[in-house]
């Protein structure tokens, strides 16, 4: 009788072992949606769309590029959480995810529970810019014109609360000066207004910014790295210049709603490592001053929780609230 018990038991696990192979084997069968939280033209938009369209070649299916803006990431991300677990609705997420924890009494989803971590696609530092009207070349020559002139340079950012925003917040507090926050929908939109000069600096994302600090559209004065960036290995970081500390990175990473069959996410984390890792990929990725991280899905979900641990500390300490 045990050895029966001990044979059903096997076959149970070997259905149920075949019955996941059969999904990673099989997905996808239809096209899949990466929605992206911001409009066309940033950084997590440009990443979507590279990435998503080598996965389109390596599955023979469509991968759709939807652009959900608003409510700092909150629309989107709520979409991710209500869709169904089958991995044909997935989210190129940003640390706004990891922000958002601090800034709202209740959000309409758990931003832990609801989601599954894939994999972080890149990592970046910002490049913090200016308008080449504004009259300053390095950091110091920043703050000392800011301290000269309070409340009269303002800063675009892609959004209220943002991580961009919150670079520059921790920049006021880091360096005791008060420049204005003025946010955008989107970084294509705040790279604009710096180009226009309604703005007077950014920190901008490598693909927002660098193409314009190659046509000398706009100065670029330091990274936020601790370490300098490959992209533009003569700017110093902010932190070697004036602020010895000062951090702030960003980066883009795929997830899917909570239950996801681990099959599928396996599936997902392998090919976009496989995407990563191609020769044109990280040539584009480079240009871009990105890096092409490929984390597995437990790397990722440490590193949102320490996220959301540290992006609170700022907030507080900022006092950041939703405009």
């Amino acid at each position: 009788m045990a050895n029966c018990c001990s044979r059903a038991s096997l076959v149970c696990l070997t259905l149920i072992a075949m019955g996941g192979l059969a999904h990673a084997q099989t997905y996808p069968a239809k096209a899949v949606r990466l929605i992206v939280p911001f409009p066309p033209g940033g950084g997590t938009d440009y990443t979507a769309r590279l990435i998503g369209n080598k996965l389109s070649e390596l599955w023979s299916q469509p991968v759709v590029i939807e652009n959900r803006p608003g409510a700092s990431t909150t629309i989107a991300s709520d979409m991710i959480a209500r869709a169904a677990p089958d991995g044909y609705t997935l989210i190129m997420g940003s640390v706004n995810h990891t922000i958002n924890p601090s800034l709202y009494a209740k959000l309409p989803y758990d931003t832990i529970k609801d989601f599954t971590p894939v994999t972080v696609a890149v990592t970046a530092a910002y490049i913090l810019v200016t308008h080449p009207s504004l009259p300053v070349k390095t950091v110091k020559e920043l703050i000392a014109l800011a301290k000269a002139r309070p409340g009269q340079i303002n800063y675009s950012s892609s959004g209220s609360s943002g991580p961009q925003h919150l670079a520059g917040e921790l920049f006021k507090m880091m360096a005791g000066i008060d420049i204005v926050h003025v946010p955008y929908k989107g970084g294509g939109p705040a790279v604009i207004a710096l180009l226009g000069g309604h703005v007077s600096l950014q920190f901008a994302t490598p693909v927002s910014g660098l193409p314009h600090i190659k046509t000398g559209r706009l100065r670029p004065i330091a990274v936020t790295s601790l370490t300098r960036s490959p992209a533009v290995p003569d700017l110093p970081t902010i932190a070697e210049a004036a602020l010895p500390g000062y951090e702030a990175v960003t980066w883009w990473g795929i997830l899917a709603p909570a239950k996801t069959p681990r099959d599928i996410v396996n599936k997902i984390h392998a090919d976009v490592v496989r995407v990563l890792d191609m020769p044109d990929t990280k040539a584009k990725l480079a240009a871009e001053g990105v890096n092409g991280s490929g984390s597995s899905p437990e790397q990722f979900a440490k590193m949102i929780q320490e996220d959301i641990v540290k992006m609170a500390k700022i907030v507080k300490a900022a006092n950041v609230k939703l405009d």
